[in-house]
């Protein structure tokens, strides 16, 4: 939608084909901009002349209908390499298997705290495109959350900070269950780095490390660590975060961050990075992290029930968002998990599964695999079919002190539109309660 109002806006002969049912609410943007558009099927005539094709994030390139744009030599791009070539503006751009929201999130709040021109975009709020296609007038930053899906069609975006947070098995099924695929797709986002440019990553992160060698790099290297102090742009000294950079040292006792948990300590660092290298004076990072507020569904406190904590986690959509989730949680677990499995692997959970786990409910419409993997491990596991039925059941397997957590580890999308959907039932059925 975002590429193709921008490319109206450019004078481009704009054409876009939709193989599901176009909402109403995007019809009447599509209308209102001029754009011929079609829906519910996908035209080989009217997208097999084109002389450049912006795919959604959403279509995998083994779709029938890619696989004759290629043939044809026709160039496929991502929305975000096409909206790269419309702005002036320095990009900072998040990638990683978890975290990239919150740190997404958190850096575009430390530009703004600090009145920079900046706006948010990617995976996270509006397309990149569309943001393009709306400004009135350039904006000098602009902060992009990055979906591996996404980076697949990057080849000239230039990131100017761009943040790889960690990498852990995700998406296997789009990436024919090859986990280098998809580590090939994340380390795009340096793909047209220059010198100047800089790349903030994990080094206690194991596969970005052992990732790190195989590749040639322009820009300058940032890595942070929670283990180690030498050679590391962010690192954790007697109780405080220390950023040192340009010359100059940032500290913050840990207590005082905002984000609080190891994982969100990672995202703090990586945000205070982009922020320092882009040249946003200390005491303005300072007071950014030390208010920021965390976004919805990602370990969101909803309410307490007759002692029991209701926990949305709803943006835990794999298997290591889960284990932040569970490492993180000091009272007993009923744990709500489940959906669309992306070829998980859940050994990792078991050991937290057997210290803090005291019942299993699953929400899916294919529960198998989850049951088989912790049947000897958790003592009580239960199948539900709705939100409603889940956290009912929950209410009932609880008693006070213990904690309700929806942390699915699965995608949404065979009971729910998207994890927002899934957050929002989640929450509303613990209203009802």
């Amino acid at each position: 939608m975002g590429a193709a109002v921008l490319a109206a806006k450019k004078g481009f002969d704009v054409f876009l084909s939709d193989g599901g049912k176009l909402k109403e609410k995007y019809r009447a943007v599509l209308e209102e901009n001029n754009i011929a558009f079609e829906s519910g099927k996908h035209t080989p005539e009217k997208i097999l002349n084109a002389a450049e094709v912006i795919k959604s994030p959403g279509v995998p390139n083994k779709a029938e209908i890619i696989k004759k744009i290629q043939e044809k030599n026709i160039p496929v791009i991502s929305e975000i390499e096409f909206a790269g070539r419309y702005t002036k503006a320095r990009i900072i751009g998040i990638t990683g298997t978890n975290g990239k929201t919150t740190t997404t999130l958190l850096t575009h709040h430390i530009f703004q705290k600090a009145g920079m021109k900046v706006r948010l975009a990617g995976n996270v709020g509006n397309s990149f495109a569309m943001e393009v296609a709306m400004a009135e007038e350039d904006c000098d930053y602009y902060v992009l959350e990055l979906s591996s899906f996404q980076l697949d069609g990057v080849y000239d975006f230039r990131v100017h900070a761009a943040i790889l947070t960690n990498i852990t098995p995700d998406h296997l099924d789009r990436y024919d269950y090859e986990l280098q695929n998809y580590v090939d797709s994340k380390f795009r986002i340096a793909i047209a780095q220059k010198p100047g440019d800089h790349f903030i990553y994990c080094s206690d992160d194991e596969i970005t490390m052992k990732e790190m060698s195989r590749h040639t790099f322009m820009a300058e290297l940032h890595p942070f660590s929670i283990y180690r102090q030498e050679n590391q742009a962010a690192y954790v000294e007697d109780d405080k975060m220390i950023i040192n950079l340009k010359n100059t040292k940032t500290d913050m006792f840990l207590n005082d961050l905002a984000l609080q948990g190891k994982h969100n300590l990672y995202n703090s660092m990586a945000a205070a990075i982009a922020a320092r290298v882009m040249d946003v004076r200390n005491e303005s990072i300072r007071e950014s992290l030390a208010d920021f507020e965390n976004i919805e569904h990602r370990l969101e406190f909803v309410a307490r029930v007759k002692g029991m904590d209701f926990i949305n986690d709803s943006k835990a959509t794999n298997v290591n968002s889960t284990w932040y989730a569970l490492e993180c949680q000091h009272n007993p677990v009923i744990w709500i998990v489940g959906g669309v499995d992306k070829g998980n692997d859940y050994e990792m959970l078991k050991p937290l599964a057997k210290e803090k786990v005291k019942a299993i409910i699953c929400l899916g419409v294919d529960n198998k695999k989850i049951i088989e993997e912790f049947k000897d491990i958790v003592p009580a596991i239960v199948e539900t079919r709705s939100m409603t039925e889940a956290v009912k059941a929950g209410y009932y397997m609880g008693k006070q002190g213990d904690s309700v957590l929806l942390s699915p580890a699965c995608a949404s999308f065979d009971l729910f539109e998207n994890y927002e959907d899934r957050g929002h039932q989640f929450k509303q059925a613990v209203r009802e309660l």
